[in-house]
């Protein structure tokens, strides 16, 4: 049973992404007060206007590219005056990089890096200090599968990934004694509008689907999820092949 109250205070970073989008719908339905950062006032807008016809007791928008970490303390603290304090904080911003554009392109590759991973890092960072500051509260990230190992098809997302996934279970290490909890998300496929251009198929997952257990992990204060379940077995196994046999691989 979900034990989560319906006045928690929730900051969202990346907030007009789908499954950030669908996280919020939850904690709206539950009453919740929500900040919302982004980087499209209008759609920030729009989202807030429905999450409160959604039955969200609060709702507040705010800027940032999250590229521009000289803006991340400050935007953090606004939605600290705005809440109070916040029971959770998602971090769900990022892209899907063009892999074969980035092997050609040095500076592409390293925009992508920091977009998925460095810009990420660094709110994290920001976040945990408040979190460990008021003694309480969850930290979700959104990571990848991509992370568990580089492929030929996707190593430059997979690689800031793969950052982030180590960022966050440092920082769960540090937080366990202040009554943090820090969550790593590592969806699968996931039909978004940011995949809308793959083909899709059986190992694919709707937003909804991964809202929901990300809304069960932080009620259990798990540490790592995949999500869906079986993405858990499916990296077991891409990581348990020996590297002499993955290179020749095509993935």
């Amino acid at each position: 049973m979900n034990t989560q109250t319906s006045s928690q205070g929730v900051l969202i970073i990346g907030a007009t992404s789908a499954i950030a989008q669908a996280c919020a719908r939850i904690w709206a339905a539950r009453g919740a007060r929500l900040v919302l950062v982004g980087r499209d006032l209008a759609r920030l807008e729009a989202q807030a206007a429905d999450l409160r016809v959604r039955g969200a007791s609060q709702v507040a928008v705010m800027l940032l590219d999250a590229s521009e970490w000289t803006r991340h303390e400050m935007v953090v603290g606004e939605a600290v005056q705005e809440l109070g304090q916040f029971d959770i904080a998602l971090i769900a911003h990022g892209s899907l990089p063009d892999q074969a554009a980035c092997a050609t392109d040095a500076a592409l590759a390293m925009q992508e890096m920091q977009i998925n991973g460095l810009s990420t890092a660094a709110l994290m960072g920001v976040i945990a200090n408040r979190l460990q500051a008021q003694g309480h509260g969850t930290l979700a990230v959104i990571s990848s599968v991509a992370g568990d190992r580089g492929r030929q098809s996707n190593y430059v997302y997979g690689s800031a990934k793969a950052l982030v996934s180590a960022y966050a279970q440092g920082l769960r290490n540090r937080l366990n004694a202040h009554g943090v909890s820090v969550l790593t998300v590592k969806p699968g496929f996931v039909d978004t509008p940011m995949t809308g251009h793959l083909p899709k198929g059986l190992l694919w997952a709707q937003p909804e689907r991964v809202a929901a257990d990300i809304d069960r992990a932080i009620a259990r204060r798990a540490d790592v999820i995949y999500t869906p379940w079986f993405w858990r077995w499916i990296m077991l196994i891409i990581r348990g092949v020996p590297e002499r046999v993955f290179k020749r691989l095509k993935l």
